[in-house]
């Protein structure tokens, strides 16, 4: 399961998304989030499902990894799913036996909540697929660098997000090594009741506590010899610059957005006896 775990990892294969500027990643990566919520049919939804296709194919990130990065969320998403069946009534009945109760409103809102949390994921996860956290962190400096007129360092913010990214991938391989030499040394994590499990974990969460504050010292430490202070004056080696294919692409994601809004309008909002109410 913690291999499982690829948010904040970063893969170099050097495809058009990866030569984006940070910026416009940044844009149409929150946009499609919004987007996403906006939705109010299946439609719309396809939409954006056809869009986060297009960005995965043009990424060239492994369908496996993008699957691969669902899986830690696979109960959420089931759980999610349940609550929905169970209390959405509306539709035709399915199945009436006994307490069970399943409609097909039940069975197609957790199909469109499935879908949309899905959507949130895979596409939060391939902002950080096809960024560095160098790239990251300035292009988030850039994006609010108008709130230091107001007063807000966004500097020290954009900071602490990158870290910690950055470091999620380390501190999940630093999990399995202790998992590994705790098992080595007879430790079971598997049976037992809860209270039981719980109290396993303790040899376990003590070492990777020492190791994520020594690493957090060390980083520090080596900002410090590096003069590093951040804010005013900030410069960075590689100057962003807009280019034709990010001018590009935020047109598209402006399209984007009109389309899902054209298609909420026209296509109505979701019903649970799978119809279109008509816009009034």
């Amino acid at each position: 399961m913690l291999k499982d775990i690829t948010i904040g990892q970063y893969f170099p294969l050097g495809s058009v998304i990866h030569k984006l500027d940070p910026r416009a990643k940044l844009f149409y990566t929150f946009t499609f989030i919004i987007m996403v919520f906006v939705s109010s049919n299946f439609i719309s939804l396809a939409l954006c499902i056809a869009c986060a296709v297009l960005i995965i194919a043009l990424s060239k990130v492994p369908v496996k990894t993008v699957i691969k990065g669902l899986r830690p969320i696979l109960l959420i998403i089931v759980i999610t799913s349940f609550l929905q069946i169970a209390y959405v009534k509306t539709g035709v009945t399915l199945i009436d036996f006994w307490k069970i109760h399943i409609t097909s409103g039940g069975i197609l809102q957790a199909l469109f909540m499935t879908l949309r949390i899905s959507l949130l994921i895979v596409m939060s996860t391939m902002l950080t697929y096809t960024t560095s956290p160098t790239s990251m962190t300035n292009g988030l400096d850039r994006t609010f660098a108008p709130l230091v007129k107001i007063g807000i360092d966004f500097n020290i913010v954009t900071m602490i997000m990158t870290i910690a990214l950055r470091f999620i991938p380390t501190l999940i391989e630093e999990v399995d090594k202790i998992l590994s030499a705790q098992k080595s040394r007879g430790a079971n994590f598997e049976s037992g009741n809860i209270f039981k499990r719980a109290k396993m974990l303790i040899p376990l969460f003590v070492p990777l506590l020492f190791s994520a504050v020594r690493r957090a010292y060390e980083l520090a430490y080596a900002m410090t010899c590096r003069c590093y202070n951040g804010g005013k004056g900030k410069t960075t080696m590689n100057a962003l610059k807009y280019k034709k294919c990010d001018y590009l692409v935020t047109l598209l994601t402006f399209a984007f957005i009109a389309g899902v809004v054209v298609l909420n309008i026209y296509c109505g909002e979701y019903n649970a006896e799978f119809t279109f109410n008509s816009a009034v």
